[in-house]
């Protein structure tokens, strides 16, 4: 969970000609499976993509990702604040994990398909996971799919030229450790 503070800052009330003092706002934000979903359900197009969102729907996700109650007009105070929606998109990109990927195994989705919230979901029911999971942060759910694929998989066999290529690298450090010539 992110939790941001929009600061104090005062404002010019028309209706009342005058100056007023908005208090500082916490928002508690949560990138995952489900805030996803409740964008996409609105927008009807895919998260995933990687176009840019207009201002509005960037706004909206955030949003989506609060789980604190806040004043709508604290998200339009954000566009004010650049520093503070580059944390944010910093922390949607986080992968949240020390998990790292070989990308010659394990199983890729196609690179065409497009992904929403229901190709995820899809992915936890086919891999066992359960939905508590859906309120991880977005990377963390992605890189549990993604590892159960790949233990899921059957281990590809290598080629004469890996297996000789291996072998070779592995008689070199043999060689080196042992300080011998064959």
């Amino acid at each position: 969970m992110l939790t941001i503070i929009v600061p104090e800052h005062e404002e010019y009330d028309d209706d009342r000609d005058l100056f007023i003092t908005v208090k500082a706002t916490t928002l508690k934000l949560e990138h995952s499976l489900v805030s996803i979903s409740k964008w996409e359900s609105k927008w009807h197009k895919p998260f995933a993509v990687k176009e840019k969102r207009t201002v509005e729907e960037t706004i909206d996700y955030i949003r989506c990702m609060t789980l604190n109650d806040v004043d709508d007009a604290t998200y339009m105070r954000l566009v004010r604040y650049p520093d503070l929606l580059k944390s944010i998109n910093d922390y949607i990109d986080d992968p949240m994990t020390a998990t790292t990927f070989n990308e010659r195994g394990g199983k890729q989705a196609p690179k065409r398909e497009i992904i929403t919230a229901e190709i995820v979901y899809y992915w936890m029911v086919s891999n066992g996971i359960p939905f508590e999971c859906q309120y991880w942060h977005l990377n963390k759910l992605l890189a549990l799919i993604k590892v159960c694929n790949i233990k899921n998989t059957p281990q590809k066999k290598m080629s004469a030229s890996e297996i000789a290529a291996q072998n070779r690298l592995l008689n070199e450090a043999r060689r080196k450790k042992w300080n011998s010539h064959g």
